[in-house]
């Protein structure tokens, strides 16, 4: 099955624009102060927004080479 550039271009676009912004948020979480308790522990907050971010970043990376493959062949 092919896909049409347009579209291969907006997956790239999309895992692009994921990869570029989510870091920037976690950079955010982990100085907020409810990312670690008194103990300096991660908290359930922190740990919440990790999996998001990590899973985000994952499907970014995979919807970018899904895009390029998709334009090579």
């Amino acid at each position: 099955m092919s896909m049409p550039t347009p579209l291969a271009l907006i997956l790239i676009l999309n895992g692009i624009w994921t990869i570029i912004v989510w870091p920037a948020f976690l950079r955010r979480i982990l100085k907020d102060p409810r990312a670690r308790n008194e103990n300096g522990q991660p908290t359930r907050f922190m740990t919440i927004h990790l999996m998001l971010i990590s899973t985000s970043i994952i499907l970014g990376v995979a919807t970018a080479v899904i895009g390029v493959r998709a334009l090579m062949g």
